[in-house]
């Protein structure tokens, strides 16, 4: 098939460039406009543009997908179906009538419909999640589904390796799909009535940790939260980010303290060992490293 595809960050960016390498042809891009980031607001491509403009393939930078030029493109580029991956606007009428659009979604629908699923199910410890690809209507990710795709997750995985894994289960789901939809032969059932639950957008008071929660909440916070956003926590008055950490079942000690190396903050339940960490304007460093450069009290607040 001919696609249009539409997304805008890192690992939508990852499935781009997987499917590029099928046998279905992308003659569209579509991505989020430029926008300022860093220290210096320099306006900069999404990643997906980046894919893109390096697999030279044709991209177009749209603040509204649903614009009747844009809907002129795609009808220009002659495509048969519409890949939304993390593309960051929702899909109105009549697009979502004139292609099939069919979306990756990072969890097993209808759980975790929004727009953070893999941060707010790992916020919730789960052990399995998955990619489910459905087709998109007016709705919040509440169209029929395709195909699904189990992942297992350990307690050590974080955001960033069970976004990679997902990536990588959605290619193979994403090209058998749009097979099936050439051939006539794509398949759909509605998403069932129970089981629904959401997963919206992150705020800054989801980076909050409270040491009034159990160990194991809080080490699946920031787990939930790492690599890319982090976890906050303050220290001697100073806001510090935590990206790795582990809960241990010991006796309720308040406080926060160091013992062999290793720092400890005492929960609810359990004691939560902090692994790695970043002081304010400067980078992140193991405890280990942190602690033999560290002068202050180390007390929490």
């Amino acid at each position: 098939m001919r696609i249009a595809f539409a997304g805008s960050p890192a690992p939508a960016a990852s499935i781009l460039r997987e499917l590029a390498s099928s046998h279905h042809e992308i003659a569209l891009v579509v991505s989020q406009p430029d926008r300022a980031r860093g220290r210096s607001r320099t306006p900069s491509l999404t990643p997906v543009a980046t894919e893109a403009q390096e697999l030279g393939l044709p991209c177009i930078r749209v603040p509204s997908i649903n614009a009747p030029e844009v809907l002129d493109q795609l009808r220009a580029a002659d495509v048969g179906a519409l890949c939304v991956v993390a593309f960051g606007q929702l899909l109105k009428e009549p697009l979502l009538s004139e292609w099939p659009c069919i979306n990756v979604h990072f969890s097993l629908l209808p759980a975790y419909r929004g727009a953070a699923p893999v941060e707010r199910s790992l916020m919730d410890g789960v052990s399995v999640t998955g990619v489910s690809i459905m087709q998109m209507d007016a709705g919040l990710d509440t169209g029929p589904v395709a195909r699904v795709a189990e992942l297992s997750v350990a307690t050590t995985d974080d955001a960033g390796t069970v976004m990679d894994a997902l990536c990588r289960l959605a290619v193979p789901e994403l090209v058998a799909a749009f097979d099936a939809l050439a051939a006539g032969e794509l398949m759909f059932t509605p998403q069932p009535e129970d089981g629904i639950s959401l997963a919206p957008k992150l705020g800054d008071e989801d980076r909050v940790l409270d040491v009034e929660w159990s160990a194991t909440r809080l080490a699946d916070r920031i787990r939930a939260l790492s690599p890319h956003i982090g976890a906050r926590i303050v220290i001697d008055g100073e806001p510090f980010k935590v990206w790795r950490a582990v809960a241990h079942e010991i006796p309720h000690r308040p406080g926060l303290w160091v013992e062999d190396d290793r720092m400890w903050i005492g929960c609810a339940e359990g004691a939560l060992e902090i692994l790695e960490l970043q002081p304010p304007s400067r980078g992140r460093v193991n405890v280990g490293e942190f602690l033999r450069g560290y002068r202050g009290p180390l007390a929490l607040g």
